[in-house]
């Protein structure tokens, strides 16, 4: 199969590594918005994205790689509307939109399309219909971290005074014990996580107006126990220059006629690079499009609708004789 990259940043690279090691997969090209001379891969060609509608009939499966704030609203289904498309859209929130619209473009033009491919939304997601499938009287915890968020940060750099800073979201170990032990607490959305902040701040700044304004930063870290330390750009490159992330999602329950039972599923992951990791993740998923358009379905899917044996290079057999 054949696939593009549309944008790329680091998802975008993470997506041409991932690609380059499946057997069955064939990188088309990179197609970027900045001046394609600028633009080194990994042997990937770069292409202006003016130039991707030239390319419709040599790409199998456009892989999105923008953000969720401000591209894949607009461009997945702009461009559903044209290709084939998988993307990573990851505002919980507002993907029942998101579905709505792409899946009216994909039906329109004939094409499929997988929005919200990655690990949460996506293998989070599958491990929480898992379990509450099979336990229907269970509860479920999703921690996230310890972690680089690359929103958080980035709000903390747009403080006045700021130069650079890294934000870790970390779950809070007591929070954790609780539920792995089956005690089914009601946790606040503090007693579940802290936020801890590296912060390189402009010779001269205010810091204790820069760590007052990160504590008390409306839908970012009033809600949380947050730690702040100013460190030197040095440091900030040496220990803070990785992307790490992972967290867990843990459902609790019970069995037999009085529940007297109980049941912990836990599904954890442990990411030294949150975007390849992302991006593996939607390789994986675009082999499964792929195959699901050559049995002629069309239309908008999520996680929820792939057969897991569409996700693998090998055939049913193989899959049988080695994971079953």
């Amino acid at each position: 199969m054949k696939i593009a990259i549309y944008g790329y940043g680091n998802l975008g690279k993470g997506v041409e590594c991932a690609a380059a090691k499946a057997p069955d997969m064939e990188i088309v090209g990179v197609f970027t918005r900045r001046d394609p001379a600028t633009v080194k891969t990994y042997g990937a060609p770069v292409y202006s994205a003016d130039e991707l509608m030239n390319f419709k009939k040599e790409i199998n499966v456009l892989v999105l790689c923008g953000g969720s704030a401000t591209d894949l609203p607009e461009q997945t289904p702009e461009l559903a509307k044209h290709f084939n498309v998988i993307d990573s859209f990851d505002t919980h929130a507002k993907i029942p939109e998101h579905f709505n619209a792409v899946n009216d473009a994909a039906n329109y033009s004939g094409h499929i399309a997988l929005i919200s491919a990655g690990w949460d939304p996506g293998m989070f997601s599958l491990n929480r219909l898992y379990a509450s499938a099979i336990l229907p009287e269970g509860k479920d915890y999703t921690f996230w971290g310890r972690g680089v968020s690359q929103g958080h940060s980035d709000a903390i750099r747009r403080i006045e005074g700021v130069l650079d800073a890294r934000q870790y979201t970390v779950p809070v170990d007591e929070a954790l014990e609780q539920v792995r032990n089956g005690k089914n607490p009601d946790l606040s959305t503090r007693e579940k996580h802290r936020r801890e902040c590296f912060v390189v701040a402009k010779e001269g700044a205010d810091l204790a107006r820069i760590e007052n304004e990160i504590k008390t930063m409306p839908n970012y870290f009033a809600d949380y126990d947050t730690t702040v330390t100013f460190i030197s750009k040095e440091e900030l490159q040496a220990n803070h220059s990785g992307l790490p992330h992972g967290g867990s999602v843990i459902f609790t329950g019970a069995t037999g006629q009085n529940n007297e039972h109980k049941h912990v599923i836990e599904y954890k992951l442990q990411l030294d690079s949150n975007p390849e990791f992302t991006a593996s993740v939607i390789v994986a998923y675009a082999r499964a499009l792929y195959k699901m358009r050559r049995r002629q379905m069309t239309g908008c899917k999520t996680v929820f609708d792939i057969a897991p044996a569409d996700l693998s290079p090998l055939s049913a057999e193989e899959l049988r004789a080695k994971m079953l």
